[in-house]
This record gives structure tokens, C-alpha cells and sequence, in this order.
């Protein structure tokens, strides 16, 4: 059988080694499938600077970015954009949208069904309705 030069290369390396060399990528590549933290989108950093507001005024006493990881069913999970504790202690849950998709709109529905949290949809208002945030209670 011919192996071919790449099989050579991995002859002689024990397993910790492979696995080193396996994972090395040239400076700014990125492997597909790969997980990593995400960024916030513009809608979501916007949203954050109001929570920040709201903290620093004592309108909220915490806020986290991605904090939760809610399974809804067998391989369905939920993570909400924001978890909001109040002054009084009681958390709430923020997704903030652009626009609602029917599949974001159900599962968050299904999340208010199994957890005692108060879920809300957060939406930028229009100028007309005087700009800010509009929420939508689930």
C-alpha cells in the first residue's frame, strides 16, 4: 500500500503531538465549525449601552450578555441575548431583534412556557413612535 509522503510526516509523533499539529493553523485562518465566544451585532451593543444606563441609574441592578443556556427539548436549546436582574431581584430575559423570524418567536415562546423568568422581545421603535426600545411580553 502507498501511503504518500503525508502519512510518512505523522509516523514516529504520538498522539498529543498529532493532535498539536492537526490544530495548527496559519496566522488568520480559521478552522470551519470552530466555536467561539460571539460578538455582539450593532442592534445588540446599542441595546447593552441602554441596559448600562439603566444600571448606572439604578433602573437594573445586573445585566449579562449571553449568560443563559436554556434547553427547551432533547438537541434544542435557547440562549436568550440578555439576562436582566432588577432591583428587586427578579430576572428577566431580553431578545433583542431586528425583525422577528417565526422560529425565534416560537422557541422564545416555548421558553416562557418552562421558565419562571418574565421573557421579553426587545425591537428598536421608530422614530415616529418617538425612537427608544419597544418590548413585547411572551
Amino acid at each position: 500500500m502507498n501511503r504518500g509522503r503525508g502519512q510518512r510526516a505523522w509516523r514516529g509523533m504520538n498522539r498529543v503531538a498529532i493532535a498539536k499539529a492537526a490544530v495548527a493553523l496559519p496566522a488568520g485562518v480559521k478552522a470551519r465549525g470552530v466555536l467561539r465566544e460571539r460578538a455582539m451585532n450593532r442592534l445588540e451593543a446599542a441595546y447593552a449601552a441602554e441596559l448600562e444606563r439603566r444600571r448606572l441609574v439604578r433602573a437594573i441592578a445586573w445585566w449579562a450578555f449571553e449568560a443563559l443556556k436554556l434547553r427547551l427539548a432533547d438537541n434544542t436549546f435557547y440562549t436568550p441575548d440578555f439576562v436582566v436582574m432588577g432591583v428587586g431581584g427578579e430576572i428577566e430575559i431580553h431578545e433583542t431583534k431586528g425583525f422577528w423570524e417565526e422560529d425565534a418567536r416560537i422557541k422564545i415562546k416555548v421558553a416562557a412556557e418552562q421558565f419562571p423568568f418574565r421573557f421579553l422581545g426587545i425591537t428598536r421603535a421608530s422614530k415616529r413612535e418617538g425612537g427608544g426600545w419597544a418590548e413585547e411580553a411572551f
